[in-house]
């Protein structure tokens, strides 16, 4: 067992790490890479902090086990934009400082879902949290990609409508 496993960390995590560090350092800033997906998002106005904190608020407003953050990355995408900045970085910056006030470095690295949540809950009546929450009804789950993990097969006009195409295919009752 050689030195670096012993303290925890595997010859492999450490390449993989370096490699990501490296790729991150080629792709410069404004630009958030999953570490482990294959999907990145490119912001331009605001900064990368802001958009990891929009895009796991998104993801504690609306959690799901089964949608990838890429999803949620697309969903909040439209607050990278002049018209919302100054509305993103009151809104970050009040969510950093309520996790600062709970001993954490800032909101996105809160470890716990549940200690997020309180925070939100908290300002869930402020104007930031009521925009973010409202656009995520539609900047998410208007993803035709999201809509096979709900099982929804999407419009049925087209298709003759309902009663033809799984009206009465529920097999539970």
């Amino acid at each position: 067992m050689s030195k670096i496993e012993r303290q925890g960390l595997t010859r492999r995590a450490l390449l993989a790490r370096s490699v990501a560090a490296g790729a991150l350092v080629v792709a410069g800033a404004g630009f958030i890479a999953a570490p482990n997906a294959a999907w990145a998002v490119e912001v331009r106005v605001i900064s990368e902090h802001q958009m990891a904190t929009l895009v796991q608020m998104a993801r504690d407003i609306y959690p799901h086990d089964r949608i990838a953050d890429q999803f949620y990355a697309i969903a909040v995408k439209g607050y990278d934009a002049e018209e919302r900045k100054a509305l993103v970085e009151e809104g970050v910056a009040a969510l950093d400082a309520a996790a600062q006030a709970a001993g954490h470095a800032d909101y996105v690295s809160m470890g716990w879902e549940e200690d997020r949540v309180k925070i939100l809950q908290a300002m869930e009546d402020s104007g930031f949290f009521q925009t973010v929450r409202g656009g995520l009804v539609t900047g998410l789950y208007n993803q035709k990609e999201v809509w096979p993990i709900f099982g929804y097969e999407g419009e049925s006009f087209s298709q003759g409508g309902y009663i033809e195409r799984g009206f009465d295919d529920i097999n539970w009752l």
